[in-house]
């Protein structure tokens, strides 16, 4: 569980919110089942600390723990808006998870074996058709990520969805036959 302070901050004009990110602080909010929008900020530089020292693709499973100085609340990131041409994370919205309730999140696929794969060595390239796959689970079994092993895979032959190793305490929201990953041939 990664760490964030965040401060509660008054919604206003749209002056408000620029200075606020000149000064080193993103604009959020946070959410959950019956529980008011609440306006946040938190600081870039201690943002970008987290995002520096975890794994590409793992932000969405990732559980946070916000921090206001008196309390903690548990949260998922739910969205993230970047600027459009320096890709600067402009606003992040973050949804508060209770133990008891299930949370819907979409977890990354990640391949391992791409170097060593058969088909690979054969001329093929490795496609990778679904990146994540979207379960529903209590926060406690929420998996970081499913890995899919391609070693023995050759040219033309794929795996599915179904190959995917999915905790029994997960319950998969997708149509399980779909193929996840193939190894084509070069034209």
């Amino acid at each position: 569980m990664k760490k964030l302070s965040y401060f509660s901050r008054v919604t206003g004009k749209k002056g408000e919110i620029n200075k606020l990110r000149r000064e080193g602080g993103i604009p959020g909010v946070l959410y959950g089942h019956n529980v008011p929008v609440k306006p946040i900020s938190i600081k870039k530089e201690e943002f970008d600390a987290v995002l520096r020292n975890m794994r590409s693709g793992l932000l969405a499973t990732t559980l946070f723990a916000l921090h206001d100085g008196h309390k903690a609340h548990k949260a998922l990131i739910k969205e993230v808006q970047y600027h459009r041409s320096t890709y600067a994370v402009e606003h992040i919205d973050f949804i508060l998870i209770s133990e008891q309730v299930p949370v819907t999140v979409n977890v990354p696929i990640q391949l391992a074996g791409i170097t060593d794969c058969v088909g690979v060595k054969l001329g093929g390239f490795v496609r990778q058709v679904i990146r994540s796959l979207k379960v529903s689970c209590l926060p406690k079994d929420l998996p970081q990520e499913f890995i899919l092993d391609v070693r023995e895979l050759g040219v033309a032959q794929s795996m599915r969805l179904s190959d995917v190793q999915v905790p029994e305490a997960v319950r998969p929201i997708a149509k399980m036959n779909e193929v996840a990953v193939v190894i084509a041939k070069k034209a």
